[in-house]
C-alpha cells in the first residue's frame, strides 16, 4: 500500500476540506488620453452610479451540458502550481474556477493575440468553445438550495466612455453581468463597487474589500466572484473536538481537532494520503496530507492531485476502512500576486500597452494593459461546515508595466493541502495550510 499507510496513527488520517471562495476579479482599464489626467486631492462624490443591467440568476441551475473536467484539468493543476507553490511558510487560498470565470470574461473583453493567449491557458480552441464551457462551468457549480455555491459577475463603466454593447451583452448572457456606470474613483462609485462585492461574499472579506478603490483613471472595471456556503453530509459533534499540537513550519501550535471515526474511502500515493469529506448537496472537501519529508508545495509539482480529486473513481490506490480521523478548525485568508503567475501560464500581451487588444470592449482609449492583478479569499471549517469567500482584483494602467511585488501567502497535524470539489468534481478552491488558526 506504499510506505506503511495503515501504520501511522490512525487519527491523523482525516481529511476534510471545505473551502468557500468567493473570488472577485476587479480589472481597471486605464485611458490613454492626450494629457494625462492627474487624480484629485480629495475624492469627489461623483455623480449617481446607474445601474445599466442587472443579472437575473434562474432558480435553479440548467441540466445538460457536457462538463468539461477534462479539459480544464490542465489549467486546475498549472494554476494551483503558479499560485500556490511560494507559500513562504504561510496560508493560501485560490479558486481555480473564479479565476477561470475571470479570464473568461477578459477573454470577452480582448482581441488578437491577446485573446489566444487566453484561451491557449483555459484549454480553449475557441472563444465560442470558451462560452460553451463557462456556460456548463457556471450551471455545474451554481447551487442555492441544499448548499450555496453562488458564482457572479459585474463591470463597472466609466460615464464618459463609449463600450461596444454587443461585448456588453455576451457577457450578460454568458457571465450573468450585472453593469453599472458613472464616474470612476468618485466616492459613490467607490462605495457602489464595495457594497456588491461585499454583498456577493456576504461580508466574509469586508475588510480586505473595503481597502479597494477604483481609480479615478479607470475606463472598466470588472469583477467575479464565488460564495460557497455547505454543511457536511456527517457533521462533527462539538463534544468530540479537542486541543491538540499542530506541527507547523514555525513550530509547535495548539488548535482544535474535530473527530470522527467512520467507515470511508482512504486513496494514497507514493507521496501523500488523502480522504474526502463528503458535503450535503453534493461535492467534496479534499484533505491531502503529504508524507513526511514532503511539503504540501511539492504536491503540485505535477498533477497527481488535481487528477485524484477530479476523478476519484479513477484512482489505483484506494481502500474502504475505518477511519479515525482528526481535523483542524481553522479560519485562514490569504492575498495573492496573479500577475507573475499569469505570465508563466503564457497570457502576457495584456500586460503590455504596446501589445495589448482590448478593441472588442471600445475604441475610444488606447494602449491599455493589466497593471495589477491581486486574488484574495477565505475559508473557515468548523463542526457544522464550511464557509468561504475570495475576491480577484485586477486594473489596467497606462504607461510602463511596474515590477511584479511580492505575494501574501492550512489538519492533520502538519502542513497540508486541501480542495474543495463540486458535485460535477470541479476544483472551487485549492489550499494550503501551515498554520490553522480560528
Amino acid at each position: 500500500m506504499g510506505k506503511n499507510k495503515f501504520d501511522r496513527k490512525k487519527w491523523w488520517i482525516g481529511a476534510c476540506v471545505t473551502i468557500l471562495a468567493a473570488v472577485a476579479v476587479g480589472i481597471a482599464l486605464w485611458a490613454g488620453l492626450k494629457k494625462p489626467v492627474k487624480k484629485p486631492v480629495e475624492k469627489p462624490v461623483g455623480t449617481p452610479v446607474r445601474a445599466m443591467a442587472v443579472a437575473q440568476y434562474p432558480k435553479a441551475a440548467k441540466e445538460g451540458g457536457v462538463c468539461f473536467a477534462d479539459e480544464l484539468q490542465d489549467f486546475f493543476s498549472n494554476s494551483a502550481r503558479e499560485f500556490l507553490t511560494d507559500t513562504k511558510g504561510g496560508n493560501l487560498t485560490y479558486s481555480p474556477v473564479n479565476v477561470y470565470m475571470a479570464l473568461g470574461m477578459l477573454a470577452e473583453l480582448t482581441g488578437g493575440n491577446s485573446r489566444q493567449q487566453i484561451l491557449d491557458a483555459l484549454g480553449s480552441e475557441s472563444i465560442e468553445t470558451l462560452r460553451a464551457q463557462a456556460s456548463v462551468v457556471w450551471n455545474a457549480t451554481y447551487e442555492n438550495d441544499i448548499q450555496d455555491c453562488i458564482l457572479a459577475s459585474s463591470l463597472w463603466l466609466d460615464e464618459n466612455v463609449s463600450f461596444h454593447q454587443a461585448t456588453m451583452d455576451r457577457l450578460a448572457d454568458t457571465y450573468y453581468a450585472s453593469a453599472y456606470q458613472g464616474q470612476m474613483g468618485s466616492q459613490s462609485m467607490n462605495q457602489a463597487f464595495q457594497d456588491w462585492l461585499n454583498d456577493q461574499t456576504k461580508d466574509l472579506l469586508k475588510a480586505q474589500i473595503d481597502q479597494l478603490e477604483l481609480s479615478p483613471d479607470a475606463v472598466l472595471a470588472l469583477a467575479t466572484t464565488i460564495y460557497f456556503k455547505a454543511q457536511w453530509s456527517d457533521a462533527f459533534s462539538e463534544t468530540a473536538t479537542e486541543a491538540d499540537t499542530f506541527h507547523g513550519l514555525s513550530g509547535d501550535m495548539t488548535v482544535d481537532f474535530m473527530h470522527q471515526g467512520d467507515t470511508d474511502t482512504y486513496y494514497w500515493s507514493e507521496r501523500f494520503g488523502a480522504v474526502a469529506r463528503n458535503l450535503r448537496g453534493g461535492g467534496n472537501m479534499w484533505f491531502i496530507l503529504p508524507d513526511e519529508g514532503i511539503s504540501p508545495e511539492e504536491l503540485l509539482s505535477d498533477n497527481a492531485v488535481m487528477a485524484l480529486v477530479c476523478h476519484p473513481e479513477d484512482w489505483k490506490d484506494q481502500k474502504y476502512l475505518v477511519i479515525h480521523g482528526a481535523y483542524p478548525k481553522f479560519d485562514v485568508s490569504s492575498q495573492i500576486d496573479l500577475c507573475s503567475g499569469l505570465k508563466k501560464l503564457g497570457i502576457t500581451d495584456v500586460f503590455h500597452p504596446k501589445m495589448s487588444d482590448f478593441t472588442p470592449m471600445t475604441e475610444d482609449v488606447k494602449h491599455l494593459f493589466v497593471g495589477e492583478a491581486k486574488h484574495g479569499a477565505r475559508v473557515k471549517i468548523d463542526e457544522a461546515g464550511v464557509i468561504a469567500a475570495a475576491y480577484t482584483e485586477m486594473q489596467v494602467w497606462l504607461g510602463a508595466p511596474l515590477p511584479p511585488k511580492d505575494e501574501i501567502d492550512f489538519i492533520v497535524d502538519r502542513p497540508f493541502l486541501f480542495v474543495i470539489t463540486s458535485k460535477d468534481s470541479l476544483p472551487l478552491f485549492v489550499g494550503i495550510v501551515h498554520q490553522p488558526v480560528t
